[in-house]
């Protein structure tokens, strides 16, 4: 499993201080790549060297309370499934270790035209290393 910390920020949130929605994805997407980079892996070089991109194919996210500024939000970050042409990870939000938002997010693998890839093996032996750390206790 994986840790990110972040703060929030007035530009995070609506006029009455409470986080925007979207604003949640934000966070678990940057926990996402800092995950990634632990291992190596920068989705700039994976684009220039292996021609290939991550996208978010799809996700289910839950909102169970609100985050406000100046809140100190813990991200985990579990890769839970390797596919073929897939990824799928399991990411919360606490706040003071109260989990506050859950997704379930499912990332694809695409070439610079957009065609679904397969992993190629140097990439899957990486991120295999990731799915080991992932175990939920």
């Amino acid at each position: 499993m994986e840790y990110y910390f972040c703060k929030v920020y007035h530009e995070d949130t609506d006029a009455g201080g409470i986080v925007y929605y979207a604003n949640y994805l934000k966070y678990i997407e940057r926990a996402r790549t800092e995950s990634l980079g632990t291992i190596g892996l920068f989705q700039n070089k994976i684009k220039d060297q292996l021609n290939l991109i991550f996208v978010v194919k799809s996700i289910f996210a839950e909102y169970l309370k609100p985050a406000r500024l100046d809140d100190i939000l813990e991200v985990t970050t579990n890769f839970i499934k390797l596919g073929v042409v897939s990824i799928v990870v399991e990411q919360e939000i606490f706040l003071n270790k109260t989990k506050i938002f859950g997704a379930t997010v499912k990332l694809g693998i695409i070439d610079l035209n957009g065609k679904p890839k397969k992993m190629p093996s140097a990439l899957r032996l990486k991120l295999e290393n990731l799915l080991k750390k992932s175990i939920k206790i």
